[in-house]
């Protein structure tokens, strides 16, 4: 009888223990790199290779095609049947893996399994209805298992079941598993992250300790501690602005002496009419504005008029120290702000974890423009006149 061997990557000890504690329904909340996808291929395949029918769901196309691609090569001396556009394996075992997109919230449907892995369940975003409406049905046939793995986003859907899994009821198991718990990785590299990260963010992306508020990096129920009903009605002291780009609006945002903003519009029109009304808007009041791209030219042009302007190009590592500034005021309750659209984008905004740091921005669809203007406000505010007085009419001074 001949033997076809496969390479299947070495669990690591902190996997090892998962398998071995194993219950019907898994959640693992784990910080980036613990080896989660590692270990629900390993998961897949040996299962395929039992005979059982299983089936892999990642939230969405892009997230899946690794996936595919590491799958279906480490199972190939199998010479197994492939669907690349179903994305399917049909093993010589008799066994199955199906590869879905949650992008599609009825994937799965009318399928059976033995066992289903949700891959970067965190970020699932209709992950409630897909588990309760086509997932969980196709594990009833075959009396299949579930796996969860992800690193958590907030409180949301994927920690309640962290939480069923902690009570115990019912077949469910849970583990918190740091990144930490990889043996392949430099510890000193982690120890790293931790000092350059805000605290909340190492804790989720790291620690696998979901923040109270998912991605928001200001606490929601700080920024409803700073709502006030309306504007402050004293003069401005500080100005923050957000250039339109595309089809974005461009925002004015004043701060008095206390921090409380006194002064907020925003518009869409061409750069012309945009300069003309910053120019008259601001006057002589320092002013830290977005000189990012297509900003230079119209900042140029501004502080010819407004003695006090400068100003600030967005980086990663920029924005990141602004808006730690941002939630630093926030949470402190150093500004009031008025209940309306400036309290909607400063509790839509979120942010990312990505390899070279953290990403902030308004989720897909909305805006942002608010949260820039109100950031550079703040920051002019905390530096007084310091950053607007080092510059000449043909040299701009900017700030990263």
């Amino acid at each position: 009888m001949s033997v076809i061997e496969i390479n299947l990557e070495k669990l690591h000890a902190g996997q090892e223990k998962v398998i071995q504690g194993a219950r019907r329904f898994n959640v693992l909340e784990c910080g980036r790199r613990f080896g989660k996808t590692t270990l629900g291929i390993d998961l897949s395949i040996n299962g395929a290779l039992d005979g059982w029918p299983v089936a892999w769901f990642a939230p969405s196309y892009k997230l899946l095609a690794d996936v595919w691609r590491e799958m279906s090569w480490r199972v190939a001396p199998l010479n197994p049947k492939v669907n690349q556009q179903e994305k399917r394996l049909e093993l010589i075992t008799g066994g199955v893996i199906d590869c879905w997109s949650l992008d599609q919230p009825d994937a799965g449907r009318g399928r059976k399994y033995r066992r289903v892995v949700i891959d970067e369940a965190g970020i699932v975003r209709n992950l409630q209805s897909a588990w309760q409406e086509a997932i969980r049905p196709t594990l009833t046939d075959l009396k299949g298992d579930a796996w969860f793995l992800g690193t958590p986003k907030g409180r949301n859907y994927f920690h309640q079941l962290f939480s069923k899994g902690e009570s115990g009821v019912g077949g469910w198991a849970s583990w918190r598993l740091p990144t930490v718990s990889n043996p392949t990785l430099d510890p000193a590299e982690i120890e790293s992250a931790r000092q350059d990260l805000p605290e909340h963010v190492f804790k989720q992306e790291y620690l696998g300790i979901p923040a109270d508020d998912g991605g928001n990096p200001f606490g929601l129920a700080s920024i409803a501690a700073c709502v006030v009903p309306e504007l402050s009605k004293r003069d401005p002291v500080a100005y923050g602005v957000d250039l339109a780009k595309s089809v974005d609006w461009t925002v004015a945002c004043g701060l008095d002496e206390d921090g409380d903003v006194c002064f907020l519009e925003r518009w869409q029109s061409d750069w012309h009419q945009t300069r003309n009304r910053l120019s008259s808007i601001i006057g002589n009041v320092p002013a830290l504005i977005d000189s990012t791209g297509v900003g230079d030219p119209i900042v140029e042009d501004l502080i010819r008029s407004c003695t006090y302007a400068r100003g600030f190009k967005f980086s990663q590592s920029s924005k990141q120290q602004l808006m730690e500034g941002l939630a630093a005021a926030i949470q402190q309750k150093q500004v009031a702000i008025p209940d309306g659209w400036l309290r909607t984008e400063l509790e839509n905004f979120e942010y990312q974890y990505t390899p070279s740091g953290v990403r902030y921005s308004a989720p897909e669809g909305l805006h942002d423009d608010g949260v820039m203007a109100f950031a550079l406000a703040v920051r002019q505010l905390k530096n007084g006149l310091k950053y607007a007085v080092e510059m000449t009419n043909e040299q701009p001074c900017v700030v990263y």
